[in-house]
Parts: structure tokens; C-alpha cells; sequence
């Protein structure tokens, strides 16, 4: 907060900062973040997680129908590999880059530890999702079907090595040992667009997943049977999702004001999450 111009607070998380000259006092959050700004942020962040649980909730439909397994049944092992991957890279992927926006009023430390808590607890996900996909496809029978030729699987590859990249840069610059602030505050940036990138690129990757797995298993695909619209289904509100995901984080006015106690002004002013 500014000095020199802030109010006596009528609530722990509420503050006045004087406008201007002749201007009145402007409500803050306890982040310093007018509350005018943050308009419209709540519904916005119900609606995007409403939308994130539907889509869970369809890929798991879809997967269920046919059921689960492990290596015993590799078609229904590979049902694993849709619901882990959208549950890990995009749900819970989204949710952790929407940490600095929706927990704004705490302690930037306290919100590295949430925020890379998510994304840990995604990487068994993922992990547990590639071993099904390799598995229903090296013990597929009569013959075994080819890893890693499609469109779907390079961008996916891709989409996981930069997770996994992103996450040990996450941790060894920001949290353990951390980096200086001066090289915090060059990595942040790009940081935060391998974050966006990631998001992106997985959507891309499923969305791709999604069409080669209609055309294959959906012989008359083009009638449009119950199970094709259901694939079309999951991907509007997979899209719907990353669409609502990116506006919360670009949005300008919707920016984490760093708190005093975020401690480096150098760093705080870089960041402004």
C-alpha cells in the first residue's frame, strides 16, 4: 500500500486509499487491489471452475462407459490416459496458474507453496496417464500399435517435458534453494508464459487426441451418434475452460498487488501476480 494516503481500515481486509486530489477514497482489498477492478472477478472464477468440473466430469462419463483396467485389458487401460491427462495438465494445471489470482490477500511464499503443491500433485497424474497410453499400445493385441507417430503424441510429449521442465526451474528459482531476486525477476516472466504455453499446448494436444479417437473408434462418425457428440462436448468445454483460464490471468486489473511482507521491491515490482 501507498503511504501517506490510506485510511484507517473499517475491516481487517478493507482499506481507502485516497483517489487524488479532490477525489475521495477508492475501497481496497487487502492485496491494494481497488475492489471496482476486481469487479466481475467472482462470478468469472465460479463460472471457470463450474466449467473445469463439467469437463471432468464428461471425460469421465465418456472413459466409463467402457470401463477401466490395467495391463489385464489394454483397450480399457488406455481409458486411464484421456481422464489423467485432462484431470492433471488442464484442470489441475489451470487451477494452480489461477493461485496468485484467486488467493491474492495471502503471503506470496504461502502461494508458491499452494501453487506448487497443485502441479506436484498433478505429476503422478501424468505419469500414471503415459504408462496406460504406452502400455495399450506395446500390448495391444494381435499386434502391438506404434508409440509417438501422431500429431497428437508429439504435441503432448512436448506439452510434458515442458511441465516437468517448468516445474524443477519453479522450484530450485523460486523455493528450494531460490535464486536472487534480480534472477527471480528475469525468470518470472517467462516463467509465467511457459505456464499459459503449457496450458495451451495440452488443450491443443487433446483436442487433436479427442478427433483421432472419434475417427477410430466411431465408425459413422460423420451421423453424429451419442458418443460423437459427447467427444465434440468435451472439447467446446475444454476449450470454454482454457478461454476462461487465460482471461482471469491476462486480465490487467485482475493482478495480484504485491503485499509489503512479499519482501524484494525489485522482485515485487517484476512480478505484480
Amino acid at each position: 500500500m501507498a503511504s501517506g494516503g490510506t485510511a484507517a481500515a473499517s475491516s481487517p481486509t478493507v482499506e481507502y486509499k485516497k483517489a487524488g486530489e479532490g477525489g475521495g477514497y477508492i475501497n481496497m482489498d487487502a492485496g491494494g487491489t481497488p475492489q471496482q477492478l476486481l469487479k466481475g472477478f467472482s462470478p468469472l472464477l465460479v463460472l471457470t471452475e463450474v466449467v473445469g468440473l463439467v469437463l471432468v466430469t464428461l471425460v469421465a462419463v465418456w472413459c466409463g462407459q467402457k470401463g477401466f483396467a490395467w495391463t489385464s485389458n489394454p483397450d480399457l487401460e488406455f481409458n486411464w490416459h484421456p481422464l489423467l491427462m485432462v484431470i492433471a495438465l488442464i484442470f489441475l494445471n489451470g487451477n494452480a496458474i489461477l493461485t496468485f489470482r484467486v488467493l491474492r490477500n495471502n503471503r506470496k511464499v504461502l502461494l508458491k507453496y499452494i501453487h506448487g503443491g497443485i502441479q506436484l500433485f498433478t505429476l503422478p497424474l501424468i505419469v500414471i496417464g503415459l504408462v496406460a497410453v504406452f502400455d495399450s499400445h506395446n500390448l495391444h493385441k494381435p499386434t502391438p500399435t506404434p508409440n509417438l507417430y501422431s500429431l497428437h503424441s508429439w504435441i503432448g510429449l512436448g506439452a510434458v517435458i515442458m511441465f516437468f521442465s517448468q516445474y524443477v526451474v519453479g522450484l530450485t528459482a523460486f523455493l528450494f534453494p531460490g535464486l536472487s531476486a534480480e534472477y527471480r525477476s528475469f525468470i518470472l516472466p517467462y516463467h509465467v508464459f511457459n505456464g499459459i504455453a503449457i496450458l495451451a499446448l495440452s488443450v491443443g494436444a487433446s483436442l487433436i487426441g479427442l478427433n483421432e479417437k472419434a475417427f477410430f473408434a466411431i465408425p459413422n462418425y460423420g451421423a453424429l451418434p451419442g458418443e460423437a457428440v459427447l467427444i465434440n462436448m468435451i472439447g467446446v468445454v475444454m476449450v470454454v475452460f482454457a478461454l476462461l483460464v487465460g482471461l482471469l490471468v491476462t486480465k490487467a486489473e485482475y493482478k495480484r498487488t504485491p503485499l509489503p511482507e512479499d519482501g524484494s521491491p525489485l522482485l515485487a515490482a517484476a512480478s505484480r501476480q
